[in-house]
């Protein structure tokens, strides 16, 4: 697990979300070598779904721990990984939101 980020306040997930979208995507202009998302959209597949995996692991740890801040972080890497794994891969939020929305009928 990682350091614990301070000084959190909610905010609004669609804004976030856009935001951090559209950076993921921008990072394929970046060098592997200067960015860590490059290197996850660049570099090896197997590198990045082990961080998927790691990440879920983490995640499972901390609600069965029910430490609310541990959930938070662990919550927020795994779906930083999703979201890298889903540009990687081509699918986009309108994508993701268009499978979600047909679930829900």
């Amino acid at each position: 697990m990682g350091d614990r980020t301070a000084d959190v306040r909610p905010g609004e997930i669609a804004t976030t979300l856009r935001r951090l979208t559209r950076t993921i995507h921008d990072r394929h202009d970046y060098q592997p070598q200067n960015s860590y998302t490059a290197k996850l959209l660049h570099g090896d597949l197997d590198y990045l779904l082990k961080k998927i995996g790691e990440e879920s692991t983490e995640l499972i740890l901390a609600v069965k721990d029910n430490d609310h801040d541990h959930i938070r972080y662990e919550a927020a890497d795994l779906l930083y990984h999703l979201l890298v794994v889903l540009e990687r891969s081509g699918v986009s939020m309108a994508d993701l939101a268009g499978e979600l929305d047909a679930r829900m009928g």
